[in-house]
C-alpha cells in the first residue's frame, strides 16, 4: 500500500484575495511532490470561499502531476447529471487526475433551501447522486427512475479516463456514515477522528462492505488533520489556535492534529497508518501569511519521509 500525502484548505487561506497567491501555492505543491490539492465546498459563505469545481478546473490546467479533489463535496446540493458531466470532463481534461469525495452537506438549513432542496432529503439524494454518477461514467445510455432524480436514455460524453472510474469517497465519521461508505463507497476520507476512531472505522467499514458485496481496496482510507509546524509545541499550537476548525466538543482538537516539529507531524501519520489509513491531507492551521511556509516544511521535511 502507498502511503500518500496532500493538503488542504477551507475558504480564502491566504493574506489578500490575489488570485495570483492560488497560483504560487498550487506551483509550490507540484514542485514538492505533493500528492494532491483538496478543496472545500461551501455555496453559501459569508467567508470568501471559491468554487470548488471551478477552482479545480484552473489547477488542473497550471498542473501535470498534481491530483486534486473535494473534501468534501456537499452532493445533495447539486444535480448529479450536472455534476457527473463536471467530474468527468475534469478527469478527461487532467489525465485521470480528479478525486471527488463527497458527503452530506453542513447542518445548515438555508444552504439546501438557497440550492432548491431540502436537509431532510440530503441523505437519499446523495445516495441516488453517487449512483447516476457512476452509471452516466460507465454506460452510454441510463435510464433511472429514482424518488428524487428521473433520467431517460441520458448520455454524457466525455467519460472519465481513469480505468476504475473516479473513485468516489465519502466522507463522515458517524456509524451511518461509516454504514454509506461500506455499503456504496469506493473510499473513506474522514477529518477531524483521531488515530483510534479511525482504526475503529476501517474495521467497521471492511466489515460491512463485506457483508454489503462492495470490494473496498485497502488503501483507500485517508484522514485529513490540520498540522503547525514550529520550533517548539508551545508555539505551533499557539499560532494554530486562531484557525483550528471547532466542530467536536468531546475531544481535544490535538487529538487529531498536529503541533510541533516535522518529527510530529511524522508521528501522528504513523499512528493513522497504524489504525489502516494511508492516505492524508494535511490541513496548514496557520495565519494567511504563514502557509506557504508550513507547506514548505511539510513538503521538505515530511512528505519525502513517505512518498520515497
Amino acid at each position: 500500500m502507498s502511503v500518500k500525502i496532500g493538503i488542504g484548505f477551507g475558504g480564502w487561506p491566504f493574506p489578500h484575495k490575489d488570485p495570483g497567491l492560488l497560483w504560487e501555492y498550487v506551483d509550490a505543491c507540484e514542485e514538492l511532490d505533493i500528492d494532491s490539492l483538496w478543496l472545500s465546498d461551501r455555496i453559501v459563505s459569508e467567508a470568501m470561499n471559491v468554487e470548488p469545481m471551478i477552482a479545480l478546473s484552473f489547477i488542473a490546467a497550471r498542473t501535470q502531476k498534481l491530483k486534486f479533489g473535494t473534501s468534501v463535496l456537499a452532493l445533495p446540493l447539486r444535480n448529479p447529471t450536472v455534476l457527473a458531466k463536471e467530474v468527468a470532463t475534469l478527469d478527461f481534461l487532467s489525465g485521470g487526475r480528479s478525486l471527488p469525495a463527497v458527503g452530506l452537506g453542513t447542518e445548515e438549513e438555508r444552504e439546501y433551501e438557497a440550492c432548491g432542496t431540502r436537509r431532510s432529503q440530503r441523505v437519499g439524494r446523495t445516495e441516488e447522486a453517487i449512483e447516476i454518477m457512476r452509471l452516466l461514467w460507465s454506460q452510454d445510455s441510463v435510464t433511472y427512475h429514482g424518488r428524487y432524480y428521473t433520467l431517460n436514455d441520458v448520455s454524457v460524453h466525455p467519460k472519465p479516463v481513469q480505468k476504475e472510474l473516479p473513485p468516489v469517497w465519502i466522507g463522515g465519521r458517524t456509524e451511518a456514515a461509516l454504514r454509506r461508505t461500506a455499503r456504496v463507497g469506493d473510499g473513506w476520507l474522514v477529518s477531524q477522528a483521531t488515530p483510534d476512531e479511525v482504526s475503529d472505522g476501517v474495521s467497521k467499514i471492511k466489515s460491512w462492505a463485506v457483508e454489503y458485496g462492495n470490494d473496498i481496496e485497502d488503501d483507500h482510507y485517508g484522514a485529513l488533520f490540520s498540522f503547525s509546524i514550529a520550533d517548539s509545541h508551545e508555539e505551533a499550537r499557539r499560532q494554530a489556535e486562531p484557525y483550528m476548525l471547532r466542530r467536536r466538543t468531546d475531544v481535544d482538537y490535538e487529538a487529531f492534529s498536529a503541533f510541533g516539529s516535522a518529527d510530529d507531524v511524522a508521528e501522528l501519520i504513523d499512528r493513522y497508518i497504524e489504525g489502516g489509513a494511508t492516505k492524508f491531507v494535511a490541513r496548514p492551521a496557520c495565519p494567511p501569511e504563514r502557509m506557504m511556509e508550513q507547506l514548505e516544511l511539510l513538503g521538505r521535511d515530511v512528505v519525502p519521509r513517505y512518498h520515497g
